[in-house]
């Protein structure tokens, strides 16, 4: 029964989508005093806005009884509160978004994760359905196409037409960038090379570096140029720039011949080969590896693993830098919507037939957890208002998507999403080694992201509970991007906070006692970081006799579709 449950429930409704929704309306109609006393709560919230509404259509001021909330940008054109009509609409539509959103999270004798499930999927209803996305119910869009005669319709139907061929609402103007010319232009050559990935060695920008190299292991969700962009955002460059050597992954995007390639794979022809390769071209006995979101993960794994597999005092990394990074995955942020075992299944069908899951899969996943920022806004703006997206690199980033292999991402998400195995001493074997957090003995660098949903801060934060090692803690604003891709500014356009943290320590207590600072954390790693990285020796050059140059700087995978 519990097998047959479960195959409808994939057939019928294989992302959850109405079943949290539903077990919601049964749960209040079991409940009928709390939902007798949420319609009064309503009704009364009616008449308000219905006594506002009455001074409004009169020419009387009258405060707005509901007001979005701060980051919600679709209403700041003053014609919404200027108008009596429009603001009519605008508040009606608010009272009700906002009275289901709260009746969901506060069902009665529901789990709090299926109230969350339940809520996010309403919420992504009521996000579609706003008036602003709609030509007739949006007063900006109609004062467009009359004050330009009807161009702004016909701009914006040939934009939806664009849209439409590309399959995915566009963010940004594909033909503004093109990796290698104003994308990923920093100079260096790819040294090795093998069916995963190319490894990446960068020129020096200084006449001497710093003895021991920077590795730093990127995501493969998306292509590795997110830390090196333009001259002005790269984190390569600053890194070149501050005198050290740095060597990164360019991950392969793999199609269906590569289906049973696995995480044990990516570990070692991927994690450990960059270290290697990085040592030997170096001379150095160890490298100082940085890992970024998923990225990270893996670094984090290869360090538990690192520590078995050569034994603490010959692991090959002197230290370690994580970058917005989970390890503890009991609650992974918003995409925990799409975590259970009905989706994952389906996921994992649908793996099973094409042999990867294509990257725009995932990249609308994510889109979709921020709908009204990241879907809504751009097909107002392009299809309602004919306006053209205008240059965005990390938005062209975001777009240029990667596939995953069947059986990576199958393990992945089953064992640690699902089941959160590693947390777990011993629970996972990765490449002949069962991991342990806890034997890891090299010093710890990790930063997160203060609105960061995909990686939640408070969740990041938990690293420091599991590794016994020496840590050092950071907290950036802004979020999973932008946290990162943080280079120093004047005046300074971000803040960080920074202290040494504790294996007993809980995020509040820690940010309580870190010291918040204006700027940049790129500054506070360096003077944790280049102090570690060996004397100054003369920079080396970017191929060898033994490590020749295979192609320039970026490389070939990153070019692949």
């Amino acid at each position: 029964m519990r097998d047959l449950h479960s195959g409808v429930t994939t057939a019928i409704d294989p992302l959850g989508m109405a079943a949290p929704i539903i077990h919601a309306q049964v749960a209040w109609l079991l409940h009928p005093q709390e939902l007798g006393e949420r319609m009064a709560q309503l009704s009364s919230d009616l008449w308000q806005l219905q006594w506002h509404t009455t001074h409004r259509l009169l020419g009387l001021e009258h405060p707005d009884p509901i007001r979005p909330n701060a980051d919600d940008a679709r209403f700041n054109d003053p014609i919404w509160s200027e108008s009596p009509n429009w603001d009519m609409v605008k508040d009606w539509y608010l009272a009700f978004t906002h009275r289901a959103q709260d009746m969901l999270y506060d069902t009665p004798g529901l789990s709090s994760k299926d109230r969350r499930r339940a809520a996010f999927w309403w919420r992504k209803w009521l996000n579609a359905v706003a008036p602003t996305n709609f030509f007739w119910t949006n007063p900006i869009a109609i004062r467009k196409a009359v004050e330009t005669h009807g161009q702004s319709l016909t701009r914006g139907w040939q934009n939806f037409l664009e849209d439409a061929r590309a399959g995915e609402v566009h963010m940004t103007n594909p033909d503004d960038f093109h990796v290698g010319e104003n994308l990923a232009t920093t100079a260096g050559a790819v040294v090795f090379r093998n069916r995963l990935l190319e490894v990446i060695h960068y020129a020096p920008t200084q006449a001497q570096v710093h003895a021991e190299p920077v590795v730093i292991i990127t995501p493969w969700i998306n292509k590795f140029y997110v830390l090196d962009l333009t001259p002005k955002k790269s984190m390569v460059r600053y890194l070149l720039d501050q005198g050290l050597d740095v060597f990164i992954t360019s991950w392969k995007n793999p199609d269906a011949s590569m289906r049973e390639v696995c995480f044990d794979d990516y570990l070692t022809e991927g994690v450990d080969a960059i270290v290697q390769t990085a040592r030997r071209m170096s001379g150095a006995q160890r490298v100082h590896a940085a890992g970024y979101c998923i990225g990270g993960t893996a670094l984090s794994m290869y360090m538990a693993w690192a520590n078995r597999h050569y034994g603490a005092d010959a692991v090959p990394v002197a230290d370690w830098t994580l970058l917005t990074t989970l390890i503890d995955f009991h609650k992974p942020g918003d995409i925990e919507v799409f975590i259970d075992e009905g989706s994952v299944n389906y996921l994992c069908a649908q793996m099973e037939r094409k042999g990867y899951l294509d990257g725009k899969e995932m990249a609308a996943a994510f889109r979709l957890l921020r709908s009204n920022s990241l879907i809504w806004h751009y097909v107002v703006q392009s299809w309602l208002y004919g306006e053209t997206p205008p240059p965005f690199d990390v938005l062209y980033w975001n777009m240029d998507t990667t596939r995953m292999p069947q059986a990576m991402h199958k393990w992945y998400l089953t064992e640690l999403y699902l089941h959160n195995r590693l947390i777990q001493a011993g629970s996972l074997i990765v490449a002949g080694e069962p991991l342990d957090l806890a034997e890891i003995r090299q010093p710890l660098y990790a930063v997160a992201a203060e609105d960061d949903h995909i990686a939640p801060w408070a969740q990041a934060f938990k690293i420091v509970n599991h590794v016994v090692a020496e840590k050092r803690f950071v907290l950036s604003s802004s979020g999973h991007i932008l946290g990162i891709v943080n280079p120093p500014a004047k005046p300074p356009k971000r803040r960080y906070w920074a202290d040494t943290a504790h294996r007993a320590d809980q995020p509040g207590v820690w940010q309580a006692r870190a010291g918040e600072h204006a700027g940049t954390w790129w500054e506070d790693w360096m003077a944790w970081l280049k102090p570690r990285a060996g004397a100054q020796v003369d920079a080396r050059p970017v191929a060898t006799t033994d490590f020749p140059a295979l192609a320039p700087a970026p490389g070939t995978y990153v070019l692949e579709a």
